[in-house]
């Protein structure tokens, strides 16, 4: 399996260390993707919580029927996590990934999503936190 390097490279780059316990997150509306083009409610949608340096989040919606992530992060908001999830057609998908934080410029969190499936495929998907009209979430 290929490893993901845990570099902190968002250290000055705009994230505040404001946590990430009870935030929102859908993909980012970034033009690649389908899921990202489908309206609030529809998309897939990740809500995370935080306890110290813990983070794990729940995923459901869009193509996903349920994801799970698990993992740490770091002073500047770099997280380092497991996941796995069961999309929509019934494929179990699961890998590790290196999220790195940015704040975009309406003061919501992007995060670039560096992972690396067990199946040994790579790439870096955009989440950006949701908005409160937005948010969509299983309270």
């Amino acid at each position: 399996m290929t490893s993901i390097p845990v570099t902190h490279a968002c250290a000055g780059r705009g994230y505040d260390g404001r946590g990430y316990d009870g935030r929102v997150f859908h993909p980012a509306d970034t033009g690649g993707g389908a899921d990202a083009a489908q309206p609030p409610g529809e998309r897939p949608t990740g809500r995370y919580h935080q306890d110290g340096e813990l983070v794990w989040a729940d995923f459901y919606g869009g193509s996903l029927r349920v994801g799970r992530l698990v993992g740490v992060a770091a002073p500047d908001g770099t997280i380092d996590a497991a996941y796995c999830q069961v999309m929509a057609d019934g494929e179990v998908v699961a890998g590790r990934c290196v999220s790195r934080p940015t704040l975009l410029p309406d003061g919501r969190i992007r995060l670039a999503e560096h992972w690396v499936r067990n199946d040994g495929s790579t790439g870096v998907s955009y989440i950006d936190e949701a908005d409160r009209e937005n948010r969509h979430d299983r309270n």
